[in-house]
């Protein structure tokens, strides 16, 4: 598998934790390169840019948040698929790093294997060819050769995750998409107990879709449609 030859960069200041990660990830195949301090990893991505970042939020010298927002405003780093690391489990914490531009997010305590499943979920994702299109539906437009997305004629930036989303239910019009499924597609979960990754995902998204946002209708028990 291609994501075993993967660089993965792992910035968190919790010397135990940052050494178990890194533990697991070499068992798993995975070339790391693991940092405990912010300037640390900004000397590193000068030299290699990683095919992943594991970011955690709370971090001495800089906070995660700033670091991401950095990163995804960087014409060298932008595209890095990242996933944040937060002991903090409160919805608003899960969209600021969303809104932010972070790909995937795991909530300490957290197991292991669950971190390397997603790891591997998300840069499948990012390896995986696919047939780009361009789409009109709605007022919205979504062209996945340039990875933009105009609501009306105003573009919306949107992170990789929320622009699959927005692709997938745009492709499937009319169509009910359970969460399951969308979780099964996009991040390569089968387990419906993340489900709550989809309704954050679909909250964020219809926010930055503004009035364009009723394109998006929940089926209540079941999933969501694009109309």
């Amino acid at each position: 598998m291609l994501y075993k030859r993967s660089m993965i960069y792992i910035l968190e200041d919790d010397d135990s934790i940052r050494k178990l990660i890194d533990y697991s990830l070499k068992s798993q195949g995975f070339d790391v390169a693991s940092f405990g301090l912010p300037s640390e990893l900004w000397k590193a991505l000068e030299n290699q840019i990683p095919s992943l970042l594991i970011l955690d939020i709370m971090l001495p010298e800089e906070d995660g948040i700033s670091i991401l927002k950095k990163i995804r405003s960087s014409s060298h780093y932008s595209k890095i698929p990242i996933i944040m690391l937060t002991a903090k489990d409160s919805e608003y914490d899960v969209v600021t790093g969303l809104d932010s531009g972070a790909d995937d997010y795991v909530t300490k305590p957290f197991g292991m294997m669950a971190l390397v499943s997603r790891i591997k979920a998300l840069l499948r994702r990012y390896e995986k060819s696919s047939k780009k299109e361009c789409l009109d539906i709605g007022g919205i437009k979504l062209d996945e050769n340039q990875h933009t997305v105009f609501a009306g004629e105003n573009q919306v930036f949107l992170t990789v995750k929320e622009f699959d989303l927005l692709a997938l239910l745009m492709k499937n019009q009319g169509n009910v998409l359970t969460r399951e499924k969308l979780l099964e597609t996009i991040w390569d979960i089968t387990s419906d107990v993340e489900s709550r990754t989809v309704d954050v995902h679909i909250r964020t998204l219809r926010q930055k879709l503004g009035d364009y946002e009723k394109n998006i209708e929940t089926i209540r028990g079941v999933g969501y449609k694009f109309l």
